[in-house]
């Protein structure tokens, strides 16, 4: 692989991780972790080997389809790629207006600034890193030391909290409770809605395609996998070790109420760091990955792709500023981006026996089975969230 390119490969990995670890993946962590304590571990192991069945089958079939998944989607059944690109637009920017929360969340902990500044702060530095003349690069260096940085951090947090490493990993085998709740919602958030795509379309954007690239994008692959893994183990491991201090977290926050906890004020504006990066690279993340979906419908769309991101991010902004999150539309999000993942990775298997998308490549068995038992534990996972969810 030329060196033009593994930086490419590289921020892919990063584009995944980081915008897997967003708002949402830093509160989720902390509220399991004080809900199932050391069980929590157990979420973590079965969540990311999901995310493995999940992500490598979608990462080789559309780098070797050299299709994005909208594209795949319309081929194989007329229309089904318009549907799919309406659900992850919809889902990432109702997730993008609590990025954007986020953001200005974080820079409130990190400097007191006011929540609004904050936000627009966000809005305009997301928007200079698009308009910047080699955007691509820049999204790829930029997702990649937020990344490494938010890592660093908490991984103090985790050293001050003095987690007990020997339940944690015993319960990360032979857990005292298993929740599935926690596991539908837990891949959801990780490779769920725009998420699953979001490392795929960076690199055909960046021209690495067909079955030659095969062995680089599994590489890419695992290495997002890896890095949201790590982040998620390393939250749990912080929080636990505050959880088992006898510590009350506050609700309001509950990642704040950690670093605070195990490492004082230092550690609070640690998180306000750590908050901020998270958000922002899930905000250009969301945007990029959503317009990828629009931009092959309609060469105007393409055109001006650096236009319509901006709209979105604009937009995420301008609903938080004026209105707010709303809360009902996070939450059917949310249970949407549950059924995504199945149905969206039930149509990239259905393409691998036909020659007429990929050529002669021959996708491994292990992993059409991988792929099709994520689609069956996500879709019955999913399908009874949300009836439970509608229930309440």
């Amino acid at each position: 692989m030329s060196k033009q390119r593994s930086p490419a490969l590289l921020g892919a990995a990063f584009l995944m991780a980081t915008s897997a670890i967003g708002p949402g993946f830093l509160t989720q962590t902390t509220v399991f972790t004080q809900q199932l304590a050391a069980a929590f571990g157990f979420v973590i192991l079965v969540s990311i080997l999901l995310d493995v069945g999940a992500q490598l089958n979608i990462w080789r079939i559309l780098t070797v389809t050299d299709k994005r998944a909208q594209d795949l989607a319309n081929a194989l059944f007329p229309g089904l790629g318009y549907l799919l690109a309406a659900l992850i637009v919809l889902g990432g920017l109702a997730f993008n207006i609590g990025n954007i929360g986020g953001c200005s969340l974080g820079l409130q902990a990190l400097s007191g600034m006011n929540p609004i500044y904050g936000a627009l702060l966000s809005c305009g530095i997301a928007l200079f890193i698009f308009w910047l003349k080699e955007a691509g690069r820049a999204l790829d260096y930029f997702t990649r030391w937020l990344g490494i940085l938010m890592v660093l951090l908490t991984l103090y947090v985790v050293v001050s909290s003095h987690p007990p490493m020997g339940a944690a990993l015993r319960q990360s085998v032979w857990p005292s409770v298993i929740d599935t709740n926690t596991i539908v919602t837990l891949v959801g958030g990780t490779v769920g809605g725009y998420i699953s795509f979001a490392g795929a379309h960076r690199l055909l954007d960046a021209g690495i395609s067909g079955p030659a690239q095969v062995r680089y994008v599994n590489k890419s692959a695992v290495s997002g996998i890896l890095i949201t893994g790590i982040m998620r183990t390393l939250l749990f491991l912080a929080a636990l070790g505050v959880v088992m201090q006898g510590a009350a977290l506050d609700s309001s926050n509950p990642p704040a109420a950690v670093f605070r906890f195990a490492a004082g004020e230092t550690g609070y504006r640690f998180f306000g760091v750590v908050m901020w990066c998270a958000a922002i690279t899930s905000v250009v993340g969301a945007a990029y990955t959503s317009v990828s979906f629009l931009k092959t419908f309609h060469p105007f769309i393409a055109l001006y792709e650096r236009w319509f991101i901006s709209f979105f991010i604009i937009s995420s902004t301008g609903i938080f500023v004026f209105i707010g999150q709303p809360v009902k539309l996070l939450i059917m999000a949310g249970a949407l981006n549950g059924l995504i993942l199945p149905v969206a990775l039930a149509v990239i298997l259905l393409a691998v026996p036909r020659k007429q998308f990929t050529g002669g490549y021959r996708h491994p068995l292990w992993l059409q089975v991988a792929g099709w038992l994520v689609v069956a534990v996500m879709g019955w996972l999913g399908v009874r969230t949300i009836a439970q969810w509608l229930s309440n």
